[in-house]
C-alpha cells in the first residue's frame, strides 16, 4: 500500500509539473509582444501606383526591373512611408517571395500540426524580438506589411510574419551551425590594391533554392535620417546583408559559430542596417554594435572610405571585439580571428571541424595570385571553384570560394562610392556597375547602372563543365527523391550523376546513400568508402559517413 501511495503521488506530481510547465508556456505564448507600431495611413501621403512593362512608381519611389534581371527598388521618407511603399511597389514580389519560402519550409515539415507547433515555438522564441528591434525599423516593416497576402495567417499576422522574416538568417544558422550560410569575404588596400584604395568582395552563400534567388532587389534608400545607402536582398528585407551608403562606409555579415540562443535579440541584418544608415566610420559601426544585443555570433566585415581600410567587427552573444589586420588585406569567412576570441572554445572546435579555414586560406591564395586587385580580378577571386593550389575538389564543395549557391556577389569600391552587383546565376553571370553619387544625385527614375564599368559573364557559362554541373544539380535532387519516396531510378542514373561531378565527395555519398535504401548494402559500403578519399568540407560529414560504413 505504502508504495502504492508513493507511486500515486509521484505520478500526480509529474501531472502537476506538465500542467503548470504547459500553464507558464501558454503564458508566454499568449503574452509574447511583437509591438507592432501604432502608426496609420491617415498620416502620410497617397499616391497612385502607375505600373509600366518594367517600371512601377509611386510618387517619388519607383521599382524597375532591369534588362540584366535585377530589380532596382528607390524609396525614400520616414520609416512608416519607406514600408508603405516598398510595400506598394513590390506586393507581387513579397507574395512570390514568400510563398517561396514557406513551401520550401513544407518541403521538411509537410505536416499541418507541426507547423502549427512550429508557429508556437516560434512565438516563443521571438516573444521579446519587438523589445529589439528600433521603432523606425518596425514601422517600415509594418508598412511593408500592408501589401502581404493573407493567405499565410495561419503562421501570423503578416506584420508577425515580416518581423520573424528578418530573423531568419540568424535562427537558420543557430540551428544548423550556418548550414545556409557560409559566406566568403575580403577587402584589400594600399599595396594590394591596383589602385591603392580600398576595394571589397564578397559571396552571400545564403542557399533558400534557385526560386528563392529568382528576384534579387537591388534597394537605394532616402531615409528621413541617416545616411543614404544601398543594400542587396529581396523583397521585405529591410535589413542589410551587404551594402554600401553614401559616405562610402561598406557592410557585408558572415556567420560564426553560435551557441543556441534562448530567446530572439535584434536581428544581424537590422544591426547591419542601423550601422549602414549612421555610421560613417569604423569607429561609429563598433560604436553602434556595441549597443545592440544580437542573438547569434557573426563577423561584420567594415569598408570604410573616411578610414581608407576595413576591419571585421566580431559579435557573439556576450563578446564583442574589433580585428584589425597590421596588414593590407583583410580576409573574413566563417571562424573568429581576434585575440579576444583566442580562447573560446567554441570558436576554436569551429576553425577545427568546419571548413571556413580551409576558404580561408584559399582567399589568401587567390589573392595573392592576382595581386594588386582591381574589380575584375576580384570577380574572378569570388567565381574562383577550385581548391587549395587549384586542386580538383567537385562541383559545389563547401570548401570553394564559389559554391554555386550564392544568393548574390558584391565588389565595393567604397571611395569611388561605386558597387557591382552580380546577375544570374549565382555570381556567374555579369556583374552590374552602380555609382552611388551619381544616383543618389540624381532626379526621378534616370538613375541608372554605368554600363561601361560592367563586369563580363563568368567564361565557366560556355564551357562542359556548366552543363556538367547543371546535370550534377538535376540528378542530385532526383536521387534524393527517390531516396525519400523509396522508389526505383534506373541503373544509368547513379553512373551519369557520378560521371557529372566525380571529384565531389557527395555524388559518391548519394549513390552510397541510393544503394543502401535499395537493400543493397555491400555496394552502399563500397561506394561510402570512395566518398572518405575526396574532401569532405566538415569533420561531423565525414565521422557521419564512417559510423555509415560500420553499421
Amino acid at each position: 500500500m505504502k508504495g502504492g501511495r508513493v507511486f500515486g503521488c509521484t505520478v500526480a506530481a509529474f501531472i502537476g509539473a506538465v500542467l503548470l510547465l504547459a500553464g507558464v508556456l501558454c503564458g508566454l505564448y499568449f503574452t509574447a509582444d511583437m509591438k507592432q507600431p501604432g502608426v496609420s495611413l491617415h498620416g502620410i501621403a497617397a499616391y497612385p501606383l502607375v505600373k509600366g512593362d518594367s517600371l512601377r512608381t509611386y510618387g517619388d519611389n519607383w521599382l524597375r526591373l532591369t534588362a540584366a534581371g535585377l530589380w532596382e527598388l528607390h524609396v525614400g521618407g520616414t520609416g512608416f512611408e519607406r514600408g508603405v511603399a516598398a510595400g506598394k511597389l513590390s506586393e507581387d514580389l513579397l507574395y512570390y517571395q514568400e510563398k517561396v519560402f514557406v513551401d520550401k519550409i513544407r518541403e521538411f515539415i509537410p505536416s499541418d500540426s507541426y507547423l502549427k507547433w512550429l508557429r508556437f515555438l516560434l512565438v516563443l522564441f521571438n516573444r521579446k524580438l519587438g523589445d529589439y528591434v528600433p521603432e523606425e525599423n518596425r514601422e517600415e516593416i509594418y508598412g511593408i506589411s500592408l501589401s502581404c497576402t493573407h493567405d499565410y495567417d495561419a503562421i501570423g499576422t503578416p506584420y508577425q510574419r515580416q518581423l520573424n522574416y528578418h530573423a531568419a538568417h540568424d535562427i537558420g544558422h543557430a540551428m544548423q551551425d550556418y548550414m545556409l550560410v557560409g559566406c566568403s569575404s575580403f577587402g584589400v588596400w594600399g599595396k594590394e590594391s591596383a589602385d591603392s584604395s580600398l576595394l571589397i568582395g564578397r559571396n552571400f552563400d545564403f542557399y533558400m533554392g534557385d526560386d528563392f534567388a529568382r528576384h534579387k532587389v537591388v534597394s537605394f534608400f532616402r531615409p528621413a535620417e541617416g545616411y543614404r545607402f544601398a543594400s542587396v536582398g529581396w523583397a521585405g528585407m529591410t535589413g542589410v546583408l551587404s551594402g554600401m551608403n553614401e559616405a562610402g562606409l561598406t557592410v557585408t555579415i558572415n556567420a560564426a559559430k553560435s551557441s543556441l540562443p534562448l530567446y530572439a535579440a535584434m536581428p544581424i541584418s537590422l544591426l547591419a542596417r542601423e550601422i549602414l544608415q549612421y555610421a560613417a566610420t569604423i569607429d561609429e559601426a563598433y560604436a553602434i554594435a556595441s549597443r545592440r544585443r544580437t542573438f547569434v555570433a557573426e563577423s561584420l566585415l567594415i569598408g570604410s572610405a573616411a578610414d581608407g581600410r576595413a576591419a571585421v567587427i566580431e559579435k557573439s552573444v556576450d563578446r564583442i571585439a574589433l580585428f584589425r589586420p597590421d596588414t593590407e588585406r583583410i580576409v573574413c569567412t566563417n571562424h573568429y580571428q581576434s585575440e579576444a576570441f583566442a580562447g573560446d572554445k567554441r570558436n576554436a572546435g569551429n576553425i577545427a571541424t568546419s571548413d571556413s579555414p580551409y576558404r580561408y586560406e584559399r582567399m589568401n591564395e587567390l589573392l595573392d595570385a592576382c595581386r594588386p586587385v582591381d574589380a575584375p580580378k576580384a570577380a574572378s577571386v569570388l567565381r574562383n571553384h577550385l581548391g587549395k593550389q587549384g586542386k580538383e575538389i567537385g562541383l559545389a564543395n563547401e570548401k570553394a570560394i564559389n559554391q554555386f549557391i550564392a544568393h548574390h556577389s558584391v565588389i565595393f569600391k567604397p571611395e569611388s562610392r561605386l558597387m557591382w552587383v552580380s546577375t544570374a546565376p549565382w555570381q556567374s553571370g555579369g556583374y552590374v556597375a552602380y555609382d552611388l553619387n551619381s544616383i543618389f544625385a540624381g532626379q526621378g527614375t534616370d538613375a541608372r547602372a554605368v554600363d561601361s564599368l560592367a563586369i563580363a559573364p563568368d567564361t565557366l557559362l560556355h564551357s562542359p563543365v556548366y552543363q556538367q554541373l547543371l546535370t550534377y544539380r538535376r540528378l542530385s535532387e532526383q536521387v534524393r527523391m527517390s531516396i525519400r519516396n523509396h522508389t526505383v531510378l534506373a541503373d544509368t542514373v547513379i553512373e551519369h550523376l557520378i560521371a557529372s561531378n566525380p571529384e565531389l565527395y557527395n555524388v559518391w555519398l548519394l549513390a552510397g546513400d541510393y544503394c543502401h535504401a535499395s537493400g543493397n548494402r555491400e555496394k552502399a559500403a563500397w561506394y561510402w568508402e570512395k566518398a572518405l578519399t575526396k574532401e569532405i568540407p566538415k569533420a561531423d560529414e565525414r565521422t557521419a559517413i564512417e559510423k555509415k560504413i560500420k553499421r
